[in-house]
């Protein structure tokens, strides 16, 4: 048999051995319990809601004009812990879980923004809100301006905080070497799979750490929290078919121009979009409001959390 054979099979069987540990790790990982209550605010209800035959987690909290929160792929409603107590003192918040995100249900789709916008608005409108304000941030920014080039009637106002509309939806990859690793690795068939399965806290939390400006801006529990809902079944698969779907994001910039209501797009001097990308994103709404966020990361809502909420607060007219 020659070398070159005998490097083949022991390659083969290494990657069989990988494929197979991780199917292991998979089955063995502790499935969480959805929580009764928020960690960080355990006086605010957790509800749940029927939206395409999809079970969403969202929360309510606060009186006022109607401010609806979207969070980042790969986290949850409580990535705005920071900022929902403060705003809830001027505003009605809400904040959701998306399909296949946070305790929400975890349907098999194709996980593209056209079936995050759709169930944002179906949200919208089974709970019937009205004269809102969206804030999203990364695909919660992208998904608000969509809803607003859709001219859905319930959207008064939108905030888009460094939407992730750029690089073909790889912008993740900038995170860390890890991000970049994960987010090539998902888009090969069965490597993707094998390389998830094999996820593990150190990986999560490298990715996380690399959207913030200052690592302490990620508290362990919040680390945690994100990391154990990871393990619930079919989490994994959603989150790939995101990432394999992720060109879609910037597709869609295609329809800003239609957009006819007041736009605030925020960014972190740090966020993982490059200065020519974010002009490109600014040069397609029309009369849009630029800010930028000094010291801030990717996930805004965490890094500076005060000087965010200021902005949504004087432009949503509270």
């Amino acid at each position: 048999m020659s070398s070159g054979l005998c490097a083949v099979i022991v390659v083969m069987g290494v990657a069989f051995g990988l494929w197979l540990v991780s199917h292991m790790m998979e089955t063995l990982r502790p499935i969480p319990k959805a929580p009764g209550t928020l960690r960080w605010a355990p006086q605010i209800p957790v509800n749940y809601v029927e939206v395409s035959g999809n079970k969403l987690r969202f929360i309510k909290s606060g009186t006022g004009p109607v401010v609806v929160l979207l969070h980042t792929l790969r986290t949850q409603l409580d990535l705005f812990e920071k900022v929902v107590p403060d705003l809830a003192k001027h505003f009605t918040v809400y904040a959701l879980d998306y399909p296949g995100h946070g305790y929400s249900d975890i349907p098999e789709a194709r996980y593209d923004a056209a079936f995050f916008t759709e169930a944002v608005e179906g949200f919208l409108e089974k709970l019937n809100l009205r004269d809102i304000t969206l804030a999203g941030v990364s695909i919660g920014g992208t998904i608000s301006l969509i809803v607003a080039a859709r001219r859905n009637p319930r959207v008064a106002r939108v905030v888009a905080i460094n939407p992730y509309d750029y690089a073909q939806g790889r912008g993740m990859a900038r995170s860390s070497l890890l991000g970049w690793m994960i987010t090539y690795a998902s888009l090969i068939p069965v490597i993707g799979e094998t390389v998830m399965r094999l996820r593990n806290f150190i990986i999560m939390r490298a990715v996380l750490r690399g959207g913030v400006a200052d690592a302490k801006s990620i508290s362990p529990a919040l680390m945690g929290e994100m990391y154990r809902v990871g393990n619930r079944p079919r989490h994994y698969q959603a989150f790939i078919s995101l990432l394999r779907n992720a060109g879609s994001w910037e597709t869609a910039t295609k329809d800003y121009g239609r957009i006819t209501v007041p736009v605030l797009l925020i960014w972190g001097d740090q966020d993982w979009a490059r200065p020519s990308e974010r002009e490109r994103t600014r040069s397609l709404i029309p009369g849009v409001v630029t800010e930028t966020i000094g010291s801030g990361g990717h996930f805004l809502s965490l890094d500076r959390p005060q000087e965010l909420q200021q902005l949504i607060i004087r432009f949503a007219g509270a």
